[in-house]
């Protein structure tokens, strides 16, 4: 009886060491199962919070442009440093270089390429004027057009 009871103890401490095990493994599964849950969640809240500062970003160049295009539709035929048109189109052609910086930042060089030429057109249209018979907005409106396209491509 007594060996039968060693035999018992040994049995049960076998039971009790794969009990305590499968508890363990479980709670290392659960665990690595949460951590991977989690650094999935941050990672798909870096992407989210990325993809709106481009979107911002996009939409701070577009609200900026068409503040410049409207200071190029309103150009006056003579200004200087001290009109009104000057000092509100200077801030807003500021900005808009501000932004189309950023933008080579935040988005590959191709969105950034078609913002710098949609940016170079306007700046020669605000300040340089055009030709009597061309029209600011058919001047503008190609490279305006390619960098929407373009930003519209990546941000999906």
């Amino acid at each position: 009886m007594v060996a039968m009871s060693g035999q018992v103890w040994v049995s049960l401490i076998s039971l009790g060491g794969v009990a305590l095990g499968g508890v363990l493994s479980f709670l290392v599964q659960f665990a690595t199962q949460r951590s991977a849950e989690r650094t999935e969640q941050r990672r798909q809240q870096t992407e989210l919070s990325e993809a709106r500062r481009a979107e911002r970003l996009a939409l701070r160049f577009v609200e900026v442009g068409a503040e410049a295009e409207r200071a190029a539709f309103s150009r006056p035929r003579e200004w200087d440093d001290t009109s009104a048109w000057f000092l509100t189109t200077q801030d807003a052609m500021n900005r808009l270089w501000v932004a189309e910086r950023l933008i080579r930042i935040q988005f590959p060089l191709p969105v950034h390429d078609a913002a710098r030429k949609y940016f170079l057109d306007l700046n020669r249209t605000v300040w340089e004027g055009l030709p009597d018979g061309e029209s600011v907005r058919d001047y503008l409106e190609d490279n305006r057009l390619a960098f929407l396209d373009a930003a519209r491509a990546v941000m999906g």
